[in-house]
C-alpha cells in the first residue's frame, strides 16, 4: 500500500498530477482542491494517498491532507460513492464545510457536488452521520491557504524550503489573517516562516 509520495511535481491536469519519484511517474487522481493548490511544476511536493485496486484497475489517489485521505475513506465507504464521485465532493466542499454539512444533515450542501443526485446526498449524510463524530481532522488542508496570488506563491515557496505542504499551507493561512489579504509575498513568507517555526 502507496501512503504517501515525495517528489518533483512533473506535470498536472484538470483530474491529476503526474509525481516524479526517483524516476518514476505516479498518475495520482486529486481534486480540484488539491491541484490548485499543489504547487508549481517543476517544485517538490508530498501528497497523502490512497490505492484502488480494482479486477482491471489500480488508481491511485492524492490529497493535500490526511483529514481530506480520512473524508475521502469514509466516501467511498458509502454505497454508490466511488473515487471519482469521492474527489468531486471533495472539490466541491473542504474537509471543514463537508463535516459540518454531515454534522447539520445538509444533504443540499453536498449535493452541490458533479454527480451527486438528492437520493447519495441523503445517503452520504445519513450513513456518515455517526461516523463523522470519530474523524479527528488532520493537520489544516492545503486547500485551507487563502487563493491569492501571493499566497499561493508564499506556500510553494515554503513547500520549496521543505515544509510538507499541510504544514506550509497553515502557516501561510495564520500569515494571511493576520497580515489581511493586501500583503506581499515577501512579508506573507518572512510571517509563515515564523509561524511554521513555532
Amino acid at each position: 500500500m502507496i501512503a504517501r509520495l515525495t517528489g518533483i511535481l512533473a506535470e498536472t491536469a484538470a483530474d491529476h498530477a503526474v509525481i516524479d519519484v526517483g524516476g518514476v511517474g505516479y498518475v495520482v487522481q486529486a481534486s480540484s482542491r488539491t491541484l490548485s493548490l499543489i504547487g508549481p511544476v517543476g517544485g517538490s511536493v508530498m501528497i497523502f494517498t490512497e490505492m484502488q485496486v480494482r479486477e482491471d484497475s489500480m488508481t491511485l489517489f492524492g490529497f493535500g491532507s490526511a483529514a481530506e485521505r480520512d473524508w475521502f475513506r469514509l466516501l467511498t465507504g458509502v454505497q454508490g460513492v466511488g473515487g471519482r464521485v469521492a474527489l468531486a465532493i471533495l472539490s466541491a466542499l473542504s474537509a471543514d464545510e463537508l463535516r459540518k454539512a454531515v454534522a447539520a444533515g445538509d444533504k443540499a450542501m453536498v449535493a452541490r457536488a458533479q454527480g451527486v443526485g438528492p437520493k447519495l446526498a441523503e445517503r452520504i449524510v445519513r450513513e456518515l452521520k455517526d461516523k463523522v463524530g470519530g474523524l479527528v481532522l488532520g493537520p489544516a488542508a492545503l486547500a485551507s491557504a487563502p487563493a491569492t496570488g501571493a499566497a499561493n506563491d508564499a506556500v510553494s515557496a515554503l513547500t520549496n524550503l521543505g515544509f510538507r505542504p499541510a504544514e506550509a499551507s497553515a502557516a501561510v493561512a495564520a500569515a494571511n489573517d493576520e497580515l489581511g489579504d493586501g500583503a506581499s509575498l515577501n512579508a506573507l513568507v518572512r510571517l509563515a516562516l515564523k509561524k511554521a517555526a513555532r
